[in-house]
């Protein structure tokens, strides 16, 4: 197996914007490359996978009534 041409500083550094699929075709195949051979850079790209999905399920539940009817109540209070 071949070295990867990127180091795990420049991975962490661009990760993100890769899970986004906002880096260049170029970009994101040398950090596929890295990410097939790194164990670490894995692991971290996983977690914010992960991580991701998760903020993103919870985004589309709906607050329970009663904390709903909390926080009317806090903003009348203050307005």
């Amino acid at each position: 197996m071949s070295e990867p041409t990127v180091k795990c500083e420049e991975v962490l550094k661009h990760l993100i914007a890769y899970l986004d699929r906002e880096t260049d075709a170029h970009t994101a195949a040398e950090i596929e490359q890295h990410l097939e051979q790194c164990r670490s850079c894995y692991s971290r790209a996983e977690f914010e996978r992960r991580l991701k999905a998760h903020v993103r399920a919870a985004g589309s539940r709906s607050a329970p009534e009663r904390l709903r009817a909390r926080i009317r109540k806090l903003v009348d209070d203050e307005f």
